[in-house]
């Protein structure tokens, strides 16, 4: 029989003074740990997509009516009432 190789024969012993090894999970393991991360990550990105897509449309009027102006420290700031003394007709 032949003898075992170094790397077979380092798997039987284990130092006490070596690393402690410890179960590292598959990257497709699903924990609640690992999902709740992924939802703190995942509502960032959207809190941060969701205010550029209202930064590039607030130009739009239907954006500014429905959205905008519902909003109570930016409706003063969408209201583009004109005064009766500039109003030529």
């Amino acid at each position: 029989m032949p003898s075992r190789t170094p790397v077979l024969r380092s798997a039987a012993f284990k130092s006490s003074y070596g690393p402690k090894y410890t179960f590292q999970p598959h990257v497709g393991t699903i924990t609640t740990k690992s999902l709740f991360r992924f939802g703190v990550k995942a509502s960032a990105f959207g809190g941060v997509a969701l205010f550029g897509v209202i930064f590039l449309t607030s130009g739009i009027p239907k954006i500014q009516d429905d959205i905008l102006k519902k909003v109570p420290f930016l409706k003063n700031s969408y209201d583009r009432s004109v005064p009766a003394s500039d109003s030529p007709f």
